[in-house]
Order: structure tokens, then sequence, then C-alpha cells
């Protein structure tokens, strides 16, 4: 159940990046339409597994790139 959960999110989450310059963790959950951030966390997990993503830390939140 959780890889299937994992790759629709992770789905939704390369979709709302895909030719974006990065979004931040709140404007990536607002975006990919993603309801909790356990769902945001789960499918970020998956995509930086599979070396997809940048992420940096800026504040007190993070930004999120492909790569």
């Amino acid at each position: 159940m959780f890889n299937e959960k994992a790759g629709e999110m992770a789905g939704k989450i390369w979709e709302a990046l895909n030719g974006n310059g990065g979004l931040t963790g709140k404007e990536l959950k607002k975006t990919a339409k993603i309801k909790s951030d356990k769902d945001l966390y789960l499918a970020l997990g998956w995509l930086l597994r599979e070396d997809k993503l940048n992420i940096e830390e800026v504040e007190k939140d993070i930004k999120v790139a492909l790569k």
C-alpha cells in the first residue's frame, strides 16, 4: 500500500517541479495537491532514493528542485 501511495505522490511532485526552478515544501504541497506532510515526505524520500531531487534548507522550510 505504501509503495503505491509513495509512487503516486512522487509522480505528483515530479509534475509540479517539472519546468519549475524549484518550490518550497509548502508551495510544493499546495501545487502537487498533497494533503499531509507525511505523504509529502514519503514521496520526497522516494525521489531522493532515486537521486532525482536537489533539496536545500531555506530558513525554516526546504526548497526542492529536480536534478
